[in-house]
C-alpha cells in the first residue's frame, strides 16, 4: 500500500502505539490500514448420494473441479455468501445445513468456510464462473482434478462422515506445500 484510502496521502509502514505488528499508517490523517485475511465461503450441495461440483471457468485452477464458493461480500453473513455463491456458480438453489468445515490457510491469508447443504431441486447449470456443473457419487469424484486442498479435505470428510451419519464441525489449518 502506498497511499491512504481515506485522504490520499502517502503511508508508511510502522508499528502503531499499542500494536505489535507493522501497519500502513497515514501521518496526514492518522488512519491505520489493517490487512486482514479474506473469507472464502461456500457450500457442499447434496442430492441423495451425490454432491454438486463446478468446473472452474476462471483462474486460479481453470478447468479444475470445486464446490461452489467464493469471497464473502461486505454486508452479508457467511450463510448468505454460501447461498449466493452457489446460485452464481451453479445456478442452484440450496437449503443450508450447519457450518461444516473451517479451513485456515495462513500462507495465503484466507479462511475457507463450507456449509453442508441440500439441493432444493435439480434445476442447476453452469454459472458465469463455471464451465460445467455435475452431480458426483463418491466413486465418481475426480480427486486428481479438484482445484483446492480445502475442497478435497471437505469432500473427504463428508464421505467419511456420511458412513457414520454424523457430521461434526471441523476446523483445520493447511500449511504451504513446498
Amino acid at each position: 500500500m502506498r497511499y491512504c484510502s481515506a485522504c490520499g496521502a502517502e503511508v508508511s509502514l510502522c508499528i502503531p502505539a499499542g500494536d505489535q505488528r507493522p501497519r500502513h499508517v497515514c501521518a496526514a490523517c492518522g488512519s491505520i490500514h489493517y490487512l486482514n485475511p479474506k473469507l472464502v465461503v461456500g457450500a457442499l450441495p447434496v442430492w441423495e448420494d451425490k454432491i454438486l461440483l463446478c468446473r472452474r471457468a476462471i483462474e486460479p485452477r481453470l478447468g479444475f473441479w470445486t464446490l461452489p464458493a467464493g469471497f464473502m461480500e461486505v454486508g452479508e453473513s457467511t450463510g448468505e455468501a454460501a447461498m449466493r455463491e452457489t446460485l452464481e456458480e451453479a445456478c442452484a438453489r440450496i437449503e443450508l445445513d450447519e457450518m461444516y468445515t473451517l479451513v485456515n490457510i495462513p500462507h495465503i491469508s484466507q479462511v475457507h468456510i463450507l456449509y453442508r447443504a441440500r439441493l432444493l431441486d435439480l434445476d442447476f447449470a453452469a454459472g458465469e464462473e463455471s464451465l460445467e456443473t455435475r452431480l458426483f457419487t463418491e466413486p465418481e469424484i475426480p480427486w486428481n482434478e479438484l482445484a483446492f486442498r480445502s475442497i478435497s479435505l471437505t469432500i473427504r470428510h463428508y464421505f467419511n462422515d456420511r458412513r457414520d451419519n454424523c457430521y461434526p464441525f471441523r476446523e483445520e489449518t493447511l500449511v504451504a506445500l513446498n
